[in-house]
């Protein structure tokens, strides 16, 4: 990641919001994931992360914005399908984000 004193510096993102990262020990349960089982965990574990706190209210903001703004969740994970953002592209969809297909 990007250490937090360099956050603007570098020029990466126009808004950080880590409210919607997994906590420290999903990270690494998600980059020690080596079977389907064990992604599914860490899956089953974030959603729970996000149905706590403000993170629920932050994504039903983003699913609203969605339909007027253009946006991107970035990651330095290079599959989708094994990161927190296709998680995140999920619950963004469940609550009705205009969200493009994966790849796009």
């Amino acid at each position: 990641g990007v250490p937090r004193s360099e956050f603007a510096t570098r020029d990466y993102y126009d808004v950080w919001l880590p409210v919607l990262a997994p906590s420290e020990p999903l990270v690494k349960a998600a980059h020690a994931a080596q079977t389907d089982a064990q992604w599914r965990a860490f899956q089953r574990a974030f959603r729970a992360e996000m149905a706590k706190g403000e993170a629920g209210k932050v994504l039903d903001l983003l699913a609203a914005l969605s339909h007027g703004s253009d946006f991107s969740v970035g990651c330095y994970c290079e599959d989708e399908a094994h990161c927190h953002r296709g998680v995140l592209r999920s619950l963004l969809e469940s609550r009705g984000a205009a969200v493009l297909p994966a790849g796009s």
